[in-house]
């Protein structure tokens, strides 16, 4: 391979997406040259404990404890430690010393994105990050490329794997919620502690970071709205399913309008109902899909698989032949745009619809009373069912479904309907997405 320069890799961290993107680096080094037009060399591996097993069988004098050594003399510098610290520290030292980054750290760039953007532009370095969101889906690169001379209005994906698997079982199989948990738990889709996947902040993390990018605005992960699927119920599951909808738990960032007039940036993630025949009802098990709409591009859908080693190895590999190919032509990195500088509004502006499931006293004069309360806080009903289950002695069930009205609105009703003596309680809401 006469001819070619040689560029110094170094990797942080050797976990099973580290471990397969050392592998395909060292067995792939001739083709990646080719492409690059440069050797990748691996110059060292940092880790806590170079005696560890590892997925795959790796050159023991390339590992290191020394990660802040090993980055001083790197070309690229790819982070798969994860968590904010030490991540963080020695992302900004390999900036601030030339090198390119590449990332997987959703966390990371979720809670420290424009600071480490803004590192990199200072020094004309490369940040790059397509593994941070949807594993080996391509969605970063063409939000901030392809997508670059649109106007996208929504993003709404699939993006935790692990939720999305615990769903559809149930919705497929009629699991209840703790056995699908089981089943996902034992295959290894959540962690001893599940509580980052089943309560949404994974999925929170990734909607700032496609917020952000979508639309050219730093959206903080504190300012997404967040609700987990521990609530989800197999009853709700069945009226779901009945009215035509599977739930899912979606990320969604969207361009909306406030009552005032103000355009803004919603992020939000909830459960939901979206229509069987959405794109997104067919994501099963523990896919991932990202749902882009633009007005000159349409809509488009991307979709694979969200984690796994040799899948996210992919996702990293190309930010580093990206990253590589710059390195031999020259000149500083492109930095991302974040300077539209939009409102980041409240979940009480978006619009959508509620599917309400009551129990309510079962005597005359019911129907009339809800109707008049919607009609108070200018909702309306598109469907109203009384499904044939068993009671007990003077209660009924009733699904409501709404139009589509202001959030604040359709929360001030439902707020309204716990407080009326008329209904003994409020058992679901859930909202509608993907019918605009």
């Amino acid at each position: 391979m006469n001819g070619y320069r040689d560029l110094r890799v170094a990797l942080l961290g050797c976990g099973s997406v580290g471990a397969q993107v050392a592998r395909l680096i060292l067995e792939n080094g001739d083709e990646l040259a080719a492409r690059v037009g440069a050797r990748l060399e691996l110059a060292g591996i940092a880790v806590r404990d170079p005696e560890a097993k590892r997925d795959v069988e790796l050159p023991r004098e390339l590992f290191t404890t020394d990660a802040e050594r090993l980055v001083q003399s790197a070309d690229i510098v790819i982070e798969l430690m994860g968590g904010i610290d030490p991540a963080r520290d020695l992302i900004l030292q390999s900036l601030q010393g030339g090198a390119d980054v590449v990332t997987a750290n959703k966390a990371l760039i979720a809670a420290h994105g424009p600071e480490l953007a803004s590192a990199a532009e200072q020094v004309g370095a490369q940040l790059s990050y397509e593994a941070a969101v949807a594993g080996a889906i391509p969605i970063i690169r063409p939000l901030v490329w392809s997508l670059a001379g649109d106007h996208i209005t929504r993003v709404m994906g699939i993006v935790n794997g692990s939720t999305n698997y615990i769903l559809d079982r149930m919705d497929r199989f009629g699991d209840s919620a703790e056995d699908a948990m089981r089943v996902a738990s034992e295959l290894g889709f959540l962690e001893a502690d599940p509580t980052l996947d089943v309560e949404g902040y994974d999925a929170a993390q990734k909607a700032t970071i496609l917020a952000s990018i979508a639309f050219h605005t730093d959206v903080p992960v504190d300012a997404v709205y967040r609700e987990g699927i521990t609530s989800v119920t197999a009853e709700q599951i069945e009226a779901a399913k009945h009215a035509g909808y599977v739930i899912k738990l979606l990320a969604i960032a969207e361009r909306i309008q406030a009552a005032d007039g103000t355009v803004g940036v919603s992020a939000r993630v909830y459960p939901a109902l979206i229509s069987r025949d959405h794109p997104l009802a067919a994501v099963h098990g523990g896919k991932n899909a990202v749902f882009v709409e633009a007005e000159a591009a349409g809509e488009l859908m991307f979709y694979g698989a969200g984690a796994g080693g040799i899948e996210t190895a992919s996702a990293v590999l190309g930010d580093v032949v990206s990253a590589a190919r710059r390195h031999v032509a020259g000149g500083p990195g492109i930095p991302g745009s974040q300077h539209a500088d939009l409102s980041i509004l409240p979940v009480g502006e978006v619009n959508t619809a509620y599917q309400i499931m009551l129990e309510v006293r079962d005597e005359l004069g019911v129907l009339a009373t809800i109707a008049g309360m919607l009609a108070q806080h200018g909702v309306s009903a598109a469907s109203v069912e009384q499904p044939v289950t068993q009671q007990a002695e003077g209660r009924a069930r009733l699904v409501i479904g709404t139009h589509r009205a202001r959030e604040a609105d359709l929360a001030a009703m439902v707020e309204a309907l716990r407080e009326s003596d008329v209904v003994l309680e409020v058992t679901s809401v859930l909202r509608l997405e993907g019918d605009a």
